[in-house]
């Protein structure tokens, strides 16, 4: 999805920003993540992130495994930034937004913030490919990729629009199934981790045909 903003490299982003925990969320560069905002800590973070007029989110998931505090879970060390792209109010009190990924950051700390949400001092410079659109891509096997996606789909009785992949970019469609993936926590950030678009791409097929593998031995099609 096109963007007002254009982010050329790292040093067009500010290096505070405000950021969402949110288990099993992935949130990849040019990736679309709809979420529904209800808690008031969130509320108050969109309203800021308006304000401030930078419009920036980092998603970020709670690294549950390292927490002590519940209330105040740990969080894993990468995340994305999006770009708040579409905002709509829901007559109850809530937001329905869009998030489009912009790039990955490396937590360097988390500040002090007198806000009700956390903020992270955040450094893109690892991650600078991220700024450059299908970076990689003609590295991906599609082939492999849209072969184990076949199986997953006939594994789960599942229906999806072929015309729509079949045109889809491979990094469109490498970001759009890893997002969409029902992998956990700990698969998500290996996904959002990955060094480039192959590995993030072989990364999903791993996962999903060892997912497939468990399946067919336990006779589980993952149908409800």
């Amino acid at each position: 999805m096109p963007i007002n903003a254009e982010y050329r490299g790292p040093g067009e982003l500010p290096e505070i920003i405000p950021v969402f925990p949110l288990p099993g969320a992935l949130l990849l560069p040019r990736g679309q993540m709809p979420l529904n905002i209800f808690e008031p800590r969130y509320l108050a973070m969109v309203d800021d992130a308006l304000r401030d007029g930078h419009r920036l989110i980092g998603m970020i998931q709670p690294d549950i495994s390292h927490t002590r505090d519940e209330q105040r879970p740990e969080l894993f060390r990468v995340g994305c930034v999006g770009r708040i792209t579409q905002l709509a109010e829901s007559g109850d009190g809530r937001y329905i937004l869009e998030l489009t990924g912009v790039a990955r950051f490396k937590v360097v700390e988390e500040i002090a913030a007198l806000t009700a949400y956390r903020q992270c001092k955040v450094d893109f410079f690892p991650y600078a490919d991220d700024f450059v659109a299908r970076k990689g891509e003609e590295e991906v096997d599609r082939t492999a990729l849209l072969d184990v996606l076949t199986d997953f789909l006939n594994a789960n009785n599942l229906k999806v629009d072929w015309e729509g992949i079949e045109s889809a970019p491979n990094e469109a469609l490498v970001n759009a199934l890893a997002m969409m993936s029902p992998y956990g926590p700990a698969e998500k950030q290996a996904m959002l981790e990955a060094p480039d678009l192959k590995t993030r791409a072989e990364i999903l097929i791993a996962v999903t045909e060892m997912d497939l593998a468990k399946k067919s031995t336990s006779g589980d099609t993952g149908l409800q």
